[in-house]
Order: C-alpha cells, then sequence, then structure tokens
C-alpha cells in the first residue's frame, strides 16, 4: 500500500503554526552567539567568519521554511521532522563560538546531517509526487557541498575559510541561479503553496532578529548596572530598535503576503526577499554587536572597528531595507539609500566622540529616516500595488 504524501492541503490553515514559533527559539540563541562572535573577534577575518557561519543557520531556518510551507503541519511525520530540526540547531548554535576552532567537526556534522537528512526524508516521503524532482536538486546541492564542509572542518585557518565558503556558496547557488541537475537539466521550481505562510515567516525571522538585539541590549546592561552612562545607552538602543522595526513595517513590510499572491513567478518572488532579508537580519545582527560595545563602554575613545559597527549596522540594515522596496515595487525612496550614506560617511567622524555619541547620532539618522516615512505618507495617502509596479495608485513611492 503506497503512503500518501503529507503534502498541506487547501482547506490546512495558512498561518504560522505553534511548532514554528517553538523552532524560531533557537534561532533567538544562534544570533546570539553570532553577535558575541563578532564582538569577540572584531577584525575582518572574523567578520568573514562570523558571516559563513551567519549563512548556515540562515540555511537551516530558510529550508525548514520552505518545508513546513509545503507539508501538511498537522501530520506527526513533518511535526517530528522540525523537533528534530530543532534539536539538530541548538547543537549547531552551541558549537558556534568554536566552528573554526576545537568545535569544526562538530559544527561541519551536525550542518550536514541536518541539510542531507531533511532532504532523504522528503525524498522518502514525497515519492510519485511532482515536486520530488525539486528534492532531487536539494539533495544533489547538499551532497555536493558535504565534501568541503567535512574536509575543511579536518584544516585549520584561511583552508577551512576558504572550504567552508565554496560550501555554502554552492547551496545557495543552486537556487538562486538556478543551476540545472547534471543529468536531467532544470526541474520544476518549489512553488510556494501559502502566500500568507511564506510571507508571514520571513517577517517572523526579522521579529526574531529584532528579539536578539533586545537580549543582547538587556544582557549587556546587566552586567554593568544602573550607572547613568548605561542607562543611556540602554535607552538609546531600545530606540534604535523600535526605529528598526518601524521603518521595516512601513508599507513594504506589510504588503509582503500581498505581493506573494499576485506575483506572475512566486517562486522568484519568494527567492528575493529571501536575499534582502538576509542583508536586514545581518545588519540587525552587527547593530547588536554596536550595543554590547556603547552599552558597556559608553564613555572614552571610540576605535575604528567599534565606529563600523555602531554606524555601520544601521546602514547595512537601510541598504538592505532599500533592496526589499526594489524587489516588491522596482523603486526605491530616497531617504534609506541616503540615511545609510550618511552613517557610512560619519564613521570616520565618529572617532573623534564617545561611543555613545556615536549611537545617539546613528540613532538620529534612523528617527529622521522614519520621519520622512510618515510625513511621505501623509502627504500621499493610499495602499500599495502588486510588486514590481512602478508607482502607488497615487503615484507615491513606498
Amino acid at each position: 500500500m503506497t503512503m500518501k504524501a503529507p503534502l498541506r492541503r487547501s482547506e490546512t490553515p495558512m498561518r504560522a503554526t505553534f511548532l514554528e514559533l517553538f523552532f524560531d527559539l533557537a534561532f533567538v540563541f544562534a544570533l546570539l552567539q553570532l553577535s558575541h562572535i563578532l564582538t569577540r573577534h572584531l577584525h575582518w577575518i572574523g567578520a568573514f567568519q562570523t558571516l559563513i557561519l551567519f549563512l548556515a543557520v540562515l540555511r537551516i531556518w530558510l529550508v525548514t521554511v520552505w518545508i513546513t510551507d509545503r507539508l501538511d503541519p498537522q501530520r506527526l511525520v513533518l511535526q517530528l521532522l522540525v523537533l528534530v530540526t530543532l534539536l539538530g540547531s541548538l547543537i549547531l548554535a552551541l558549537a558556534l563560538p568554536q566552528a573554526f576552532g576545537k568545535d569544526g567537526m562538530i559544527f561541519a556534522s551536525v550542518y550536514t546531517a541536518i541539510q542531507s537528512g531533511r532532504y532523504l526524508f522528503l525524498l522518502f516521503f514525497l515519492r510519485g509526487t511532482g515536486i520530488q524532482g525539486v528534492v532531487v536538486r536539494a539533495l544533489w546541492s547538499s551532497g555536493v557541498s558535504i565534501t568541503p564542509w567535512i574536509v575543511g572542518a579536518l584544516t585549520h585557518g584561511i583552508a577551512r575559510s576558504a572550504l567552508w565558503v565554496f560550501a555554502i556558496a554552492a547551496e545557495y547557488a543552486v537556487y538562486a541561479l538556478d543551476i540545472p541537475l547534471p543529468w536531467a537539466g532544470h526541474v520544476a521550481t518549489w512553488d510556494p503553496t501559502s502566500a500568507e505562510h511564506l510571507a508571514e515567516r520571513y517577517q517572523q525571522f526579522f521579529i526574531i532578529a529584532l528579539g536578539e538585539l533586545i537580549l543582547t541590549s538587556g544582557l549587556t546592561f546587566n552586567v554593568g548596572g544602573f550607572g547613568s552612562g548605561q542607562t543611556a545607552a540602554f535607552v538609546v538602543s531600545i530606540v534604535t530598535t523600535a526605529l528598526l522595526w518601524r521603518i521595516y513595517i512601513f508599507r513594504a513590510g506589510n504588503v509582503l503576503p500581498a505581493a506573494f499572491q499576485v506575483a506572475s513567478t512566486p517562486v522568484r518572488l519568494g527567492i528575493g526577499p529571501v536575499y534582502v532579508h538576509l542583508v536586514m537580519v545581518a545588519g540587525i545582527v552587527v547593530t547588536a554587536v554596536g550595543d554590547q560595545l556603547f552599552i558597556a563602554h559608553p564613555f572614552g575613545r571610540t576605535p575604528l572597528a567599534w565606529a563600523i559597527v555602531i554606524l555601520g549596522g544601521p546602514a547595512l540594515f537601510l541598504a538592505g531595507r532599500a533592496s526589499f522596496e526594489y524587489v516588491l515595487f522596482a523603486q526605491v525612496s530616497w531617504d534609506r539609500p541616503a540615511g545609510a550614506l550618511v552613517l557610512l560617511l560619519l564613521i570616520l567622524l565618529a572617532l573623534h566622540v564617545p561611543p555613545l555619541v556615536a549611537a545617539i547620532v546613528a540613532t538620529i539618522v534612523l528617527l529622521g529616516v522614519a520621519i520622512d516615512d510618515a510625513v511621505r505618507v501623509r502627504r500621499r495617502p493610499g495602499g500599495p500595488v502588486p510588486p514590481r509596479a512602478a508607482k502607488h495608485r497615487d503615484g507615491s513611492v513606498t
């Protein structure tokens, strides 16, 4: 007797389930670990290695999102798969601080086991369905990356970094470039089942990142106590977090579900938001590093590396947010790239002021972007339109 594939049914609720929200908790911890790693290794090599680990963590989350979007969340077999992935993700997060050190093999083994194991599971349970070819391609890309992940764990220094860069780049490139299978050419794309569900999961990952930012600020403040400088720095960090949230949700953040619903090629629109959310979340992780620094040391000299993360984190977020607009509406509001540019230009000036002052300056720039958003919507009220549209109904830009 053939086992029925556990695909999501049309009558199944399309909102994210409690199991998915529970799964996300592992990634609050993972992002916290990444921000601590970057804080301890605040140099170009450390930033590069942290980026590799960040891309791997995001890959675990992203594949889980697409699995839960396509399969029936009410099926026990899927719930077990998510819970096993949760356990593996927690072990992976524990290995992050020493992934480029003594725990390299643990990290590589757990990562490849999670990815390949899930694809093998899907290959079995989705046999005979129209999307099995997509799983075959995913398994192939995972198989290609296993060797550099494991061999990299057996090496050290530059060799490990180079092999792991190749491994993670291969996994992302298969989807971003639509690379065909060597023996079968192009396969059907894995179109999202629910635009509402997929958009909601992307938004929730952004909220996860903001949660990590608040957690980082609170933990750092707790160490220093209620000194005047630390208290002021903590307030600045929370205001910054609120502004990041406000800038994100302004129109484009709210219209994402509708954008998926009207997209002519949902899978391509699905890939675009993945990468722009990656940039925005990376900006938040860098901002969290800056928060740790200026809350712990609000006064004194601001080293160049500190200035880069304090001002560069919000700048990276604004760059990602501007790209988000372009993905949905094929145009960009001037205030976001302008704000990012101003923040980058202020980095050298930040060397001559205390870290807290540099953080206040970054907050003021973000506040200016948020105010410009509010003024623009009051002048030109109107709802959003489908993605890739040139303008809103009233001619305004999101």
